[in-house]
């Protein structure tokens, strides 16, 4: 603890006497400070005992001491000292009175007193306060050392650092998710800075932030060295963190940073060995691939599997999707072999594990973004995600991924599973630009024979392709003659110069009119 009024009070040699603010003797004293000058105060920092004889003040005048106290007061000094047997033999009643009102604590300085002695005093003090708190930093520092060496993860290395800090801490990784906290109780304490942390995330790391409400105040420091933070550290406590504390907790942000830098460079030695492993199985050698997979990989080939294929549309979108489902692979044990590729990166997953599931819900948060003007390019990342497949059908399973992400970036969507292909229907895939020129192109003809009153020729072709070319079904949902159906009919071959007979015509029409139909209730 640094020194107080009281411990100087309490000092032997000193002879101290209080005259005023007795119930303020716990006020920490910084320094201590002698000065004649009529306002000190320009000269203060605040906490410094103030060492007077009043050389230059009129120091019986009630209302000069009263402006001069309160100035004082104001400015954060600790307490004053009043030297008496110098200019006078007592401390001034008026200077007692102004000290009382305004709550400041007086000390009597006896003659035989030096103002030198009480100054070393509070040196000494400080000096000692000093010593103690590096003393428990360094002892913090071995304590969490040996802790983060004991290779048992986090949470004794958040035990100890609580237990020096006297309250609790807690580990984030990159996605805001709380990885350990110590003690219990702090992890539900903890999830609620999650949107904290996540903006402490989006600035350069080293950064800190100090966030807090009723219940104790709570600093977070970020992990990393780059240019993005890898996780975050909270520390919870009742009052600001002294300077033993503080040693604690740097020891604990670059022990967990070192920590986190040697998980990134043996991430990178496990992002070559499945590259290695993904090549082969693309390459048909599912045998050889289990064999090097070994046991880093190997249960990942055991089970079903999803492959995806996710494509950067920002600077750092995949690796914020990445980031995101190691995480959620990482908090349930779970083998992810992920390879980067330039702008892309492919992913092997467990089928229905969290990393999938991680995947969806960070894709679905960007579909939930405000209303997308340019489609896709306003998501963070594009993803096709292929059905589930095992180590045999890898090949097939990749491309299911790429066929996905291709439509996932046509309709606008951050994420598409081949499921949604393989079950759904292929109109949604008309609606592409240059599916709808080609319709476009096909049918101007007979809609502009029909906009000049002509006939009905594109309603007429419709339904004779609804009915399979069935004449007396279709006139009759048109309720018209069969033999004006079959003039109708003749004049589209005319206007089109191409024969109904042809099935790759007709198939091409009825194309050509489903994305007409879907593309009008947008035009409208």
């Amino acid at each position: 603890m640094p020194p107080t009024l009281a411990s100087l009070v309490q000092h032997s040699a000193l002879k101290l006497t209080v005259r005023a603010g007795a119930d303020r003797l716990g006020t920490p004293v910084r320094w201590a400070h002698a000065s004649e000058l009529a306002d000190p105060v320009p000269y203060m920092d605040g906490g410094e005992l103030l060492l007077v004889t009043a050389t230059n003040l009129d120091a019986e005048d009630p209302e000069s001491m009263r402006r001069y106290v309160r100035r004082l007061a104001g400015a954060g000094v600790a307490g004053v000292g009043f030297a008496v047997g110098v200019n006078y033999d007592d401390v001034p009643a008026a200077l007692v009175a102004a000290a009382e009102e305004a709550g400041l604590p007086l000390l009597e300085v006896p003659r035989r007193t030096p103002f030198l002695a009480i100054s070393k005093a509070v040196s000494a003090a400080i000096a000692a306060d000093q010593y103690r708190a590096v003393t428990a930093g360094f002892e913090a520092q071995r304590e969490l050392t040996k802790a983060a060496l004991a290779g048992d993860g986090p949470a004794e290395l958040l035990a100890r650092l609580a237990a020096h800090i006297d309250g609790w801490a807690a580990l984030y990784d990159t996605s805001g998710a709380v990885l350990a906290a110590a003690p219990d109780w702090a992890a539900r304490r903890a999830a609620r800075l999650t949107p904290d942390v996540e903006r402490l995330r989006d600035r350069p790391a080293p950064a800190s932030v100090v966030v807090g409400d009723s219940e104790d105040r709570v600093e977070l420091q970020s992990l990393g060295t780059g240019r993005r933070a890898r996780g975050a550290l909270a520390v919870g406590t009742g009052a600001a963190l002294g300077t033993a504390e503080r040693y604690a907790v740097h020891s604990a942000v670059a022990l967990l940073t070192l920590t986190t830098a040697r998980s990134r460079s043996l991430q990178g030695a496990e992002q070559r060995l499945g590259a290695a492993v993904l090549r082969m199985l693309l390459a048909g050698q599912p045998d050889h691939a289990r064999a090097v997979a070994g046991d880093l990989y190997g249960g990942l080939l055991d089970a079903p599997f999803r492959l995806l294929i996710a494509e950067a549309t920002a600077p750092t979108g995949s690796e914020l999707l990445t980031e995101t489902m190691e995480a959620a692979a990482a908090r349930t044990g779970e083998a992810l072999l992920l390879v980067p590729e330039a702008e892309r990166v492919v992913v092997l997953a467990a089928d229905g594990g969290s990393a999938v599931a991680a995947c969806a819900a960070y894709a679905e948060a960007q579909d939930d973004r405000a209303p997308r003007e340019g489609g896709a390019e306003d998501s963070d990342v594009v993803v096709g995600l292929s059905a589930p497949s095992g180590p045999i059908a890898v090949s097939a399973a990749y491309k299911q991924a790429e066929q996905a992400l291709s439509v996932a970036r046509r309709r606008g969507r951050a994420l598409v599973e081949h499921e949604e292909l393989a079950a759904g229907s292929v109109l949604p895939l008309l609606a592409d630009d240059a599916v709808r020129a080609f319709a476009d192109g096909m049918l101007r003809a007979l809609y502009e024979h029909d906009a000049k009153g002509r006939g009905d020729l594109v309603a007429s072709l419709r339904a004779w392709l609804s009915r399979h070319g069935q004449w007396d079904a279709a006139a009759a949902d048109l309720g018209v003659h069969r033999h004006t159906l079959r003039y109708r009919m003749r004049r589209v071959e005319e206007i089109l110069g191409r024969s109904l007979d042809d099935p790759d015509v007709r198939m091409e029409l009825w194309l050509a009119l489903k994305t007409t139909e879907a593309a009008t209730p947008a035009e409208a």
